[in-house]
């Protein structure tokens, strides 16, 4: 497959060339998103920093809404958008008080559920380099 053809205007465009891999299809599909989002909840549920940022008594509303993100962000399904439209992620936070701390705590849960995975290396990175910006970019109290 070539690398460019022409879009419809006859300008020359972009595609992804057929060998290009799905990372949610190349690290597992479904399952493996849904251990991510269950060892990391494990974590989030013991946790006194983190536990009172989800107000439900039961996580499950809570793991079914990241679950379904991160599924979509990675190239699952687009079920998150089609449920309850764009991600808006900073607007979604703002009614809690993300601080540096619970920034850390996030992370740290996170770490757990990413090792969890046992990835490849450059799946590993990949994952690890996006959850870590969206952690720094959540903060929005001292």
């Amino acid at each position: 497959m070539p690398l460019s053809q022409s879009t419809p205007s006859g300008q020359p465009g972009f595609t992804q060339p057929a060998y290009t891999e799905n990372f949610f299809e190349a690290v597992g599909g479904h399952e493996t998103f849904v251990k991510l989002v269950d060892v990391f909840y494990d974590g989030v549920a013991q946790d006194p920093l983190m536990r009172p940022m989800y107000p439900e008594a039961d996580l499950s509303a809570a793991k079914e809404r990241l679950l379904l993100f991160l599924e979509q962000y990675w190239g699952g399904p687009r079920t998150y958008s089609d449920q309850r439209g764009h991600p808006r992620l900073r607007m979604r936070h703002m009614p809690f008080a993300v601080s540096p701390q619970a920034r850390d705590a996030w992370l740290a849960h996170m770490r757990d559920a990413v090792d969890s995975l046992e990835l490849s290396p450059l799946h590993e990175a990949t994952l690890w380099d996006y959850l870590e910006r969206a952690a720094h970019s959540m903060v929005n109290s001292a």
